[in-house]
């Protein structure tokens, strides 16, 4: 029976995977090209870590073997990726497709030597080459091996009134498998790789998602709910690794939790599944992610990226947005008025970096409220009363803010970030419920702008919406979407956070006035926290 499995290329014949039929052959066709005989296309496939690109194109080069008229080489370069000696790197290529293609090595050590190996006299038939890990090489290497693959590229256009195999050149199709897709733009020596096609191995759709579950259950015979599956593809948005890595977690289990044959797999399952993923195991899809955005100067995009004043604008040729989405971290989202907007890759994702920032910044909180406070208008045996916890948060930060934002993360002009606030109130509510067996965790509907936290406590269930105030239309509409959010989770009220640097008590007392949304019927409660 087949295994899910995140970790390398998967098998067939062992994993259950989704055919990506027609991406498959998109790529045989780019490389073969539309007229075969005019020649194939040099393209680079692009796409952040654990998306499946190795596989992909291992099935492509299965396909290639197929066709008789060409020789088809896949090469990984991964080994290569300390490798500074570009004379080496060429000879290491020279030496794989040497064996591949059962030749003799002659030492190609140069650029130069390193095209004559594509020479008509040099090769048997045309040859479509893969280079897996390409962008794993050093600038130079890259810079040197696209600078042969563009004069190859060019002297076989210009020999256009010859068929392939009579070119000059037989290299007929390139694929640079890597996570950049416009290669030597980093180098200041080369120019970028502009005889390219880019092909971008997209996440997976919830049909492909659900089948492979669907595949699952029709094999083992555990019965798979619906709501896991529609709540996977909420949370990972069909990235590959991530996905899988569920599919490990939920038909599998983990070191400190089997999951035995004749179990479900429903939402209880789903919600163990999700604490081990959330801070039990490590992934390291997920510790790449954090390891890149946290990094100079990317972080800072990140933090305002889980502010809730304004969206970022996405433009692919802004260094820190292009580095942060080719590594997995964001996405865009396009708008009704075609406006690109930076946005989180998935809530699991989102979710993770919340956590990491939260833990990271604030791993010490101190006094929570004075341990000899009576507490009972702010929780008791049966419940909670939202708006009084705040208030002490609120008191909570005007008491503390000088230590504990000592060394938080500040934003050029010396003003802390938005969101470390809401960091900050995160940790203080977690620590707070904690000690009384409740729980929270935080939610991101919209990938940006956006933050709620869900409050569990003696079997209630609690919303909190977090908003930084901007003006009066702004807290109108914030009231509002509060008011919509609270009746998605089926609450009859909720509170609603507003971050502020000031606020007089004239104003304090007007507009923390209970908001009552006729067409919901749900009360919204704003509650004010200056800070500073």
């Amino acid at each position: 029976m087949r295994k899910f499995s995140s970790y390398g290329p998967i098998d067939p014949d062992l994993h259950y995977y989704a055919p990506r039929t027609d991406l498959i052959g998109s790529a045989v066709l780019q490389l073969t090209g539309e007229n075969p005989q005019k020649g194939g296309n040099y393209i680079t496939v692009w796409a952040p870590r654990q998306t499946g690109k190795s596989w992909a194109l291992k099935e492509v080069l299965f396909k290639l073997r197929e066709d008789k008229r060409f020789d088809a080489l896949k090469i990984n370069l991964e080994i290569l990726k300390t490798e500074e000696d570009i004379g080496r790197i060429l000879m290491y290529i020279e030496k794989k497709m040497a064996r591949g293609l059962n030749k003799k090595a002659v030492g190609a050590d140069t650029p130069e030597k390193f095209g004559d190996l594509f020479l008509k006299e040099a090769l048997e038939k045309p040859l479509i080459l893969i280079l897996d890990e390409f962008d794993a090489l050093s600038e130079d290497a890259i810079s040197a091996i696209v600078g042969a693959f563009r004069n190859i590229y060019t002297v076989r256009q210009e020999q256009s009134d010859k068929s392939t195999e009579e070119k000059d050149y037989l290299l007929h199709g390139v694929a640079l498998i890597g996570v950049r897709a416009v290669l030597g733009v980093e180098n200041q020596k080369g120019s970028p790789f502009n005889v390219q096609r880019s092909l971008h191995i997209p996440n997976l759709t919830f049909r492909e998602v659900e089948e492979m579950f669907r595949w699952h259950e029709r094999e083992s015979g555990q019965r798979v709910e619906q709501e896991v599956i529609d709540r996977l593809f909420y949370e990972t948005k069909g990235q590959p690794g991530l996905t899988c890595w569920f599919g490990e977690l939920l038909t599998e289990g983990w070191d400190q939790f089997r999951v035995a044959k004749e179990m479900p797999v429903d939402m209880e399952l789903f919600e163990e599944a999700w604490l081990a993923a959330t801070r039990l195991l490590p992934n390291n899809n997920i510790l790449n992610i954090i390891s890149k955005a946290k990094q100079e100067p990317y972080k800072r995009t990140v933090l305002n990226l889980f502010g809730t004043t304004e969206k970022i604008s996405f433009a692919y040729d802004k260094a820190e947005l292009n580095f942060l989405y080719m590594n997995g971290v964001i996405d865009f989202e396009k708008t009704d008025d075609k406006k690109l907007y930076a946005k989180f890759s998935c809530p699991f994702v989102q979710k993770r970096l919340f956590n990491y920032f939260s833990d990271d910044i604030f791993d010490f909180a101190g006094d929570l409220y004075d341990p000899f406070e009576d507490l009972d208008d702010a929780i008791t045996d049966d419940g909670l009363d939202i708006r009084n916890i705040i208030k002490r948060y609120r008191a909570y930060l005007m008491k503390n803010r000088e230590w504990t934002l000592k060394d938080a993360p500040r934003r050029s002009d010396m003003r802390i970030y938005e969101a470390v606030f809401h960091f900050n109130l995160y940790m203080y509510l977690s620590r707070f419920m904690e000690r009384f067996k409740g729980e929270i965790y935080p939610e991101f509907p919209t990938g940006n702008g956006k933050i709620d936290l869900i409050v569990k406590y003696a079997g209630k269930t609690y919303g909190i919406e977090v908003k930084s105030y901007t003006d009066r239309r702004g807290y109108s509409e914030a009231l509002t979407q509060a008011a919509r959010y609270g009746d998605q989770l089926k609450l009859k009220e909720i509170t609603l956070v507003f971050f502020v640097e000031s606020i007089n008590d004239e104003n304090r007392t007007k507009y923390e006035a209970d908001f009552f949304d006729d067409e919901t019927g749900v009360k919204v409660m704003p509650v004010f926290v200056e800070t500073g």
